[in-house]
């Protein structure tokens, strides 16, 4: 259970972090996320 459970706690941050990363800087300032924070907000999401 905890391999399935892991497994979707990757796809989880890979697409988070995937989508985070198609937006511009005005976006993501706009949301008030830094492009240096796309990986710490993508853990924080799982």
């Amino acid at each position: 259970m905890n391999l399935i459970r892991s497994y979707k706690n990757w796809r989880r941050f890979n697409q988070t972090v995937r989508e985070l990363s198609r937006l511009d800087n005005r976006e993501l300032n706009d949301l008030g996320i830094a492009r240096s924070d796309i990986e710490r907000v993508a853990r924080a999401a799982i």
